[in-house]
């Protein structure tokens, strides 16, 4: 999301906003104050916005060229990600998606799961509209047994009923549930099929037979795509945030954020502020995606050229670190928490130079036995690296896995050669070849279920397993 040509024109043209005011004059904070609220209110709002994007293309717009299913209805995909798939920056293209938007005014949500083969792998990923990863469900959380779990939202009380395994609590009024289920290979997408069949999704009160309670009433979303997000980035928050109660480290963002008009039962004004507020507030967005890029940049541990850190969490995990979420975010919103996955990811190599399918070629080389330490699986993806998204290629690869390794090709001393090229590297290195983009170069690893035990890529960025550096080759 990258507003800062967009902001500062429109700030420059008082085009923004067009609402009633919310804030008198006289309460207008001065254009040095007014530039830092924005910075930080940037910060802090940037994974709540990006959220509510995606929220409004898959489960509202049904028109959006995105959406998958209305609230509390599970939208099964027997397929993996693809370039096609653009809504969600960074997608995983290993295991086919279930996603759940939840709804949760009315009452709680009832998520059922089915026995699952305990050699694949499975996890319910539960994320709020705060990017809090407030829960699991699957392989490593829960097990592999059928069970029936519990999603309250922010403000539910009541007991847990007889039959449920756990109650999860949702810090937002609505929630996503990511499902994912590990393909093993092309051929093994029937037996995903008949895994995603069994999740099921029911209000609290068809689960215990009992009449519903009062529906809740009908939200009017406002219309967003990344223009309108880059364009209305405060509007946007401030709708978010009535249906988002302030725990108690966000209480001073939210007071700050008061000062220009933003928060529940507010609405952010820009026609009316005078043009150097419009300039400074622009200017403090910009500033705040600055300190998000540079965060990115250089608040993981470099190891062997590839950022690796502890980006996804919980409440508590983020504890009002607002720019480590936002980092999260941009860096790849929704993703696990360490113990559930560890992304090392990269734009360059070792010394720093960029990533750069038009201009080099490039391999990755693991050496025999040193594989990622895994329970579950890991995989190299390639992306786009301006856009972060998956991209068109002539063999529709846009990841190596470990389910491949029985058809890749092997080096005479058992490690394992990856060619990263625009073109293909040969018919008899084409099974190890994972095509780039005729642009700049985004890899991810993702290390599913990692090992605690040593070799270990935990603590993220400090354990005693290393991935190898990505290397030029010889062109």
């Amino acid at each position: 999301m990258n507003i800062r040509s967009s902001v500062l024109a429109a700030a420059l043209t008082g085009s923004i906003f067009a609402l009633t005011p919310s804030v008198s004059q006289a309460e207008w904070p001065d254009i040095r104050e007014a530039k830092a609220i924005a910075e930080e209110g940037f910060i802090y709002g940037l994974p709540i916005v990006m959220n509510y994007a995606v929220m409004y293309e898959y489960a509202v717009d049904r028109n959006s060229g995105q959406f998958k299913a209305p609230f509390n209805q599970i939208k099964n995909e027997a397929r993996v990600y693809t370039y096609k798939d653009t809504a969600v920056t960074t997608p995983n293209s290993d295991t086919p998606y279930s996603l759940l938007w939840l709804d949760l005014r009315a009452e709680p949500i009832v998520l059922s799961v089915p026995a699952v083969d305990k050699s694949r792998y499975y996890s319910v990923m539960l994320c709020d509209g705060n990017t809090f990863n407030y829960g699991y469900i699957g392989s490593r959380a829960t097990g592999s047994e059928a069970g029936d779990y519990m999603v309250v939202g922010p403000n539910w009380q009541g007991a847990t009923p007889p039959g449920i395994k756990k109650m999860f609590r949702s810090s937002t009024q609505f929630s996503a549930a990511a499902y994912r289920t590990q393909l093993f290979h092309p051929a093994d997408m029937p037996n995903v099929e008949k895994v995603q069949a069994g999740y099921k999704v029911q209000p609290l009160s068809a689960y215990l037979k009992q009449p519903a309670p009062p529906a809740a009433a009908a939200v009017d979303f406002p219309k967003a795509n990344a223009e309108l997000v880059k364009k209305n980035f405060f509007e946007y928050l401030d709708f978010a945030l009535q249906f988002a109660p302030a725990g108690p480290e966000e209480k001073e963002i939210r007071a700050k954020l008061t000062r220009i008009g933003v928060g529940p039962g507010k609405t952010f004004d820009f026609k009316d502020l005078p043009l150097t507020h419009k300039i400074e507030i622009g200017l403090g967005m910009k500033d705040g995606e600055e300190k998000v890029e540079k965060y990115l940049a250089s608040g993981q541990k470099d190891v062997n050229g590839w950022k690796i850190g502890s980006l996804f969490g919980d409440r508590q995990f983020y504890s009002g670190d607002w720019l480590k979420r936002a980092a999260a975010a941009k860096g790849g919103i929704y993703g696990n928490d360490a113990i559930e996955a560890v992304y090392p990811m990269t734009k360059a190599l070792a010394d720093g130079e960029v990533l750069d399918g038009s201009k080099y070629k490039y391999t990755i080389t693991f050496s025999a036995g040193q594989f990622p330490p895994v329970e579950a699986f890991w995989s190299v993806t390639m992306y786009d690296g301006k856009s972060q998204l998956l991209i068109e290629n002539p063999i529709n690869r846009y990841l190596i896995n470990s389910p491949m390794l029985p058809d890749m090709k092997k080096n005479a001393d058992g490690s394992l050669t990856l060619y990263i090229q625009k073109d293909s590297p040969g018919v008899d290195k084409e099974s190890n070849w994972l095509p780039a983009p005729n642009d700049e170069i985004y890899l991810v690893m993702r290390l599913h279920w990692p090992k605690t035990t040593a070799p270990s890529i935990l603590p993220a960025g400090g354990g005693s397993w290393q991935p190898p550096a990505v290397v030029r080759a010889a062109n």
